[in-house]
């Protein structure tokens, strides 16, 4: 990261905790590492974004359904999964200065430097030469990597490795009163597993038929030894998944569908096209037969933002292997090449699996703007704006009476109380107007509507449009609809 965007990403950061977007978990006690708290702008932006999420997954598509699954889940369905034995990174300690590292991370900041210098091959290199590595497990090839770049541990400054090893992400706790007695169960590290188990329940009371998804939001929880990048990595936070059932035979042409699918969503917010891209995995996790993830241009570079997996039929199956339970289903389409139904079979699984924090970040990352203005009289201003997409804005309008008098509130109050059951508003009578429009600017208000004296005249208002700061005069009657159609 560039001095430059390493400044802007620290202000975006500062930014979101003066303004109610973003706290450090438990400040007052000197905070947790890697866990934050969501202020009142943050928590609202946060639903919005989900909202949005759930209305094109469980809204907008007629054979996709949604569940709330428990956080909890019986321990053998961690071992079904593969996250028993399978879910841990490669770790390597410095023994200097006792610090963990990722060993991925390690050589990622590393390829980061080399771009900084320009080298963009030595960069990529480097990172397909890790990729590969990864791929093959081979830990004794990776630790050969950290000595021939010479990545050094950067508090120590020293290269005094410990060997790599595998530390598995889940946290474990107790279910029992007694804790000799009790069973260890974990805090999900993924939502995707309670819509496998619950696959049948749903299949049979929604009346589902391949193909079809079941969506779901929540927290999952990692124990990620270098959480870092604010908000990006942390210990505690939220997906949103849908994992579609399909026939087996068509999972490449639903993978295919969902990428293209997942991206318009993306572009449907009005983000910038070039800032995202589309990842293949190299190496491809147990159970997929074709990974991609979506990057988004961080200010700390392209990082995974969404993933799409084509999960076969590992989960179900391995699912019905350790419950004894079948989780079949029985398709009554005609199979064109046999004349008869398809007949029974585990479905494949295609994932849309997003960080809802993640997404929090790109939309701050990607909104946030200190900008100059040029003014009349030839002297120029300044302003932080967030330009967060009107649809998903924590308030859509603010309403401002000029003055604390004169009846101005009473009108500006009246407006209120006829908009707020569409959409969040805001509603502010201290400081000068100027101020005012300052302060919706930082938290992303679209729109502020002024009630001044010439109000009660024509019932005429002035509307000033957050992105473009251009103030017009509208019929106070076309204030609502105005917002409604920008946030529709």
């Amino acid at each position: 990261m560039s001095n430059t965007t390493e400044n802007t990403f620290q202000a975006i950061i500062s930014h979101a905790k003066e303004y109610g977007f973003v706290f450090p978990s438990s400040e007052i006690y000197d905070g947790l590492s890697a866990v934050y708290d969501y202020g009142p702008n943050g928590s609202e932006l946060k639903k919005n974004i989900r909202d949005y999420w759930w209305k094109s997954m469980t809204q907008l598509h007629d054979n996709i359904v949604g569940i709330d699954a428990a956080i909890f889940m019986h321990p053998t369905t961690w071992k079904a999964s593969g996250h028993v034995d399978n879910f841990s990174d490669p770790m390597i300690d410095n023994k200097d200065s006792q610090k963990r590292y990722r060993v991925d991370h390690l050589i990622e900041a590393k390829a980061d430097q080399l771009r900084e210098a320009g080298d963009n091959a030595a960069a990529d290199a480097i990172v397909a030469q890790m990729e590969q590595l990864l791929g093959a497990d081979d830990f004794v090839g990776l630790k050969q990597l950290l000595t021939d770049n010479k990545i050094v541990c950067s508090v120590s400054g020293t290269a005094n490795w410990t060997e790599i090893r595998q530390f598995n992400l889940m946290f474990s706790t107790q279910l029992g009163s007694v804790a000799e007695e009790s069973d260890t169960i974990y805090l999900r590290p993924e939502t995707a597993q309670g819509i496998f188990v619950n696959f049948l329940n749903v299949q049979k009371t929604a009346r589902m038929k391949i193909p079809f998804g079941i969506a779901q939001t929540g927290k999952a929880f990692r124990n990620e030894i270098v959480a870092r990048q604010f908000i990006f990595r942390m210990r505690e936070f939220e997906q949103m998944e849908m994992q579609f059932f399909v026939r087996p035979g068509t999972q490449m042409e639903w993978y295919n569908f969902w990428k293209e699918e997942r991206m318009k969503w993306h572009m449907s917010l009005g983000l910038p096209a070039d800032k995202f891209r589309f990842h293949n995995h190299v190496k491809l996790a147990h159970y997929a037969d074709a990974a991609l993830d979506i990057e988004y241009e961080f200010p700390f570079g392209f990082k995974e933002l969404e993933g799409i997996h084509s999960r076969t039929d590992f989960d179900l199956k391995s699912h019905q292997e350790f419950s004894k339970k079948k989780q079949q289903y029985f398709d009554n389409d005609i199979d064109e090449t046999t004349g008869k139904p398809f007949g029974n079979y585990i479905p494949y699984v295609v994932e849309t699996s997003i960080g809802l924090d993640r997404m929090f970040l790109l939309i701050l990352c990607n909104g946030y703007e200190e900008e100059t203005i040029a003014k009349e009289d030839g002297t120029t201003d300044s302003r932080t704006v967030l330009r967060i997409p009107a649809k998903i804005a924590p308030n859509k309008l603010a309403i401002l009476p000029l003055v604390k008098k004169d009846g101005l509130p009473e009108i500006a109050r009246q407006l209120m109380d006829d908009c707020k059951g569409s959409f969040k508003c805001f509603y502010e009578e201290k400081d000068a107007i100027g101020k005012r429009y300052r302060r919706q600017d930082a938290i992303g208000t679209p729109f502020c509507v002024t009630i001044d004296h010439q109000t009660k005249e024509d019932n005429m208002v002035t509307i000033r449009y957050r992105d473009s700061m251009k103030q017009e005069r509208i019929a106070l009657s076309e204030v609502k609809q105005l917002v409604l159609n920008a946030v529709s």
